[in-house]
């Protein structure tokens, strides 16, 4: 059984994209949003990295979930609607790109969302090649080239990319400071960086209900969630890596699901499983139908079903160019914010 959310068809042109935007929104999803800006920094030094995820397994996981396409297809509701958003970001820069790379793009689905207007060629990257290929038949209306990279490795030529996007990839990067500043290095003077990742609250209700479970059924708690980004840290992390004009906010979007098993079961399918390194490899019956009561008794809607929170964050940073834009300096503001709130802004001299 699916859950009550559906896929957004890709949009013929910007006027299809913006007419389409609250279609899925209207149905199921609850959305809200905060801003911040981080200062630039000059600082790009890169820290050690730490092992958090296996890349191996979470590779062989992708590689699993795409090889049973219908499934595979059926399950792209979340990570369709999330790389809409990204472009919808994109669209916001009226700019006309010659190549865009997308890192982490699994079977497409940025591709189903842009057309000529917005770029003229789409390069897709990702660390599964089977996944990269699940529909290597399908015609876009952007061309499309596919290759096989590790997103912790990049392959791009210094100052040689318009622009690089990411949907629903990075959370599973170890060293993300140090993908963000190869990824910088990779862009053009002004070249921008739009990604979209999981944030820390995505499945809280569905980690809390398993810590629950464990606790009572086992006697202590093993890390089944992944440990995502904090929205308060990505701005310092864009400027740590060199980036300008950066900007971070953040999507609630809420699926309901019949209850936490078929959760489990979309989580697996998507190549979304937990690929910690010191993970547990088997999750006891017991274990799992007690954190599906649990997780019913405490979080479950009126009519039945459970939602499950998936919290986006999204980034944008520019590599510095002499031609953008520069803030004024502090002090210079002529008038109050304060006073042009409250309706009483002086005229204008």
């Amino acid at each position: 059984m699916l859950p009550h959310i559906a896929s957004l068809a890709a949009p013929a042109s910007r006027a299809a994209l913006r007419r389409n935007a609250p279609t899925l929104a209207s149905r199921c999803i609850r959305a809200s949003r905060f801003y911040a800006t981080a200062p630039p920094t000059n600082n790009k030094t890169v820290p050690a990295t730490f092992q958090v995820f296996d890349r191996k397994a979470k590779r062989l996981q992708k590689e699993r979930a795409a090889s049973d396409v219908e499934l595979s297809r059926q399950v792209d509701y979340v990570k369709d609607e999330v790389a809409f958003r990204v472009v919808d970001r994109l669209l916001d820069i009226k700019r006309e790109f010659n190549e865009v790379v997308e890192l982490g793009s699994g079977s497409g689905h940025i591709a189903k969302h842009v057309d000529l207007d917005m770029m003229k060629k789409l390069i897709m990257c990702d660390m599964s090649e089977t996944m990269l290929n699940r529909d290597k038949d399908v015609e876009y209306e952007v061309p499309v080239e596919r290759r096989v990279v590790d997103e912790e490795n990049l392959p791009f030529k210094e100052n040689s990319l318009d622009a690089v996007i990411s949907s629903l990839s990075m959370h599973w990067i170890n060293d993300l400071p140090g993908a963000m500043i190869q990824i910088q290095r990779s862009l053009k003077p002004d070249g921008v960086f739009i990604a979209g990742l999981f944030g820390g609250d995505t499945l809280y209700e569905l980690r809390t209900s398993l810590q629950l479970a464990e606790q009572d059924r086992e006697g202590g708690i093993s890390p089944r969630i992944s440990p995502m980004a904090d929205s308060r840290d990505l701005g310092s992390l864009l400027s740590r890596a060199g980036f300008t004009l950066t900007t971070v906010d953040v999507d609630e979007v809420t699926v309901n699901y019949p209850s936490a098993l078929e959760l489990m079961q979309d989580l697996r399918a998507m190549g979304e499983s937990n690929a910690i390194i010191n993970r547990r490899h088997f999750l006891k019956r017991d274990t799992m139908m007690a954190a599906a009561a649990i997780y019913k008794e405490i979080y479950g809607n009126p009519d039945g079903s459970v939602p499950a929170t998936f919290q986006i964050l999204y980034m944008i940073g520019w590599k510095p160019s002499p031609t953008q834009n520069k803030p004024l300096e502090r002090g210079t503001a002529k008038h109050s914010l304060k006073d042009h709130l409250e309706g009483s802004t002086p005229p204008k001299e």
